[in-house]
């Protein structure tokens, strides 16, 4: 059953949420484990039937398996590692907070830093990254890793303003392709990866960008704006639909239709912080939210993460 009432996981804001099939599925969410400090970061490894994902405050990466439903340490120390996400091949891509670097974790398990400084200076602390079917990694650079200790090390930017970059597949250079941002968070490419969309936590929206062949963005504009003070977006996530999935801090999971209607919100006990699809058939939504890790089994499919 899902509907309205106050003890409904789904909020239906518009009918396009029930008739998308958006409020079909579980009717409750599943609690896969407990105990982290703040949980980001989640990512689906098909191959291995695993989900990792990021404790940060703890400075780990934490690894589940769904065969088992147990829980082990992936990585410790980690750099307070923050998103992840996975490249062409199939390595894992992170964004080291505390180390203030991305970084691509290789079959043998040695560690290759993608980048690190912009323009000679040291990066603020990577957030979340994602990969273009040109092999190219765009990720963003807010400031959450420098401000204190708790999600990585206190310390002064180097870089003026809280920018987003791209990472040239060829040379490795770093270039910055959009800047004016809050602080800028979630990152991800439209289907057709012919734009590009920005969560802004401090900014209180969503921007869209339009990506020219030369791998430039446009100036932007705003998709979606948060609708109340609690919501503040993180990570954003597409479906198969061309619906937009943000995770919104206190406000839970929204939904946003393609022509940016906010459509419904999915009802969480805890601040949520990342948002990923997976499972066998990618229509298994993962959830992290401040100590937790939830997972839903939905009647609407993820976007695939990596696209050739």
């Amino acid at each position: 059953m899902s509907g309205n009432d106050s003890t409904s996981l789904y909020e239906i804001l518009d009918e396009r949420f029930r008739t998308g099939r958006c409020a079909n599925g579980d009717d409750r969410l599943e609690r896969l484990y407990g105990g982290c400090r703040w949980a980001e970061g989640p990512l689906y490894l098909p191959a291995w039937r695993q989900l990792v994902w990021s404790d940060i405050p703890n400075d780990r990466l934490l690894r589940w398996d769904e065969s088992t439903g147990a829980v082990s340490v992936f990585r410790s120390p980690a750099g307070h590692v923050n998103g992840n996400t996975l490249d062409r091949e199939g390595r894992l891509i992170s964004c080291e907070q505390g180390n203030r670097r991305v970084t691509r974790t290789e079959p043998d398990g040695r560690i290759t830093v993608l980048a690190e400084r912009y323009e000679g200076k040291r990066l603020n602390s990577p957030n979340d990254a994602v990969v273009r079917s040109d092999g190219s990694v765009w990720f963003s650079d807010p400031d959450f890793g420098i401000t204190s200790d708790y999600e990585g090390h206190r310390a002064e930017p180097e870089i003026d303003g809280l920018n987003v970059y791209r990472i040239d597949p060829s040379t490795g250079e770093v270039r910055l392709v959009a800047d004016g941002f809050g602080a800028p968070n979630g990152l991800v490419f439209s289907p057709d990866e012919r734009q590009l969309y920005v969560s802004d936590t401090r900014g209180g929206c969503i921007r869209v960008f339009d990506v020219r062949e030369d791998g430039t963005l446009s100036d932007g504009k705003v998709f979606a704006e948060a609708k109340d003070d609690v919501s503040r977006f993180d990570n954003i996530r597409f479906d198969d639909g061309g619906r937009l999935w943000a995770a919104a801090i206190v406000g839970g999971v929204h939904c946003y239709d393609p022509d940016g209607t906010l459509i419904g919100r999915l009802r969480v006990p805890e601040p949520v912080s990342n948002i990923t699809f997976g499972g066998p058939k990618n229509n298994r939504l993962f959830i992290t939210a401040t100590s937790s890790l939830y997972s839903l089994v939905m009647a609407v499919t993820g976007l695939p993460r990596v696209r050739r």
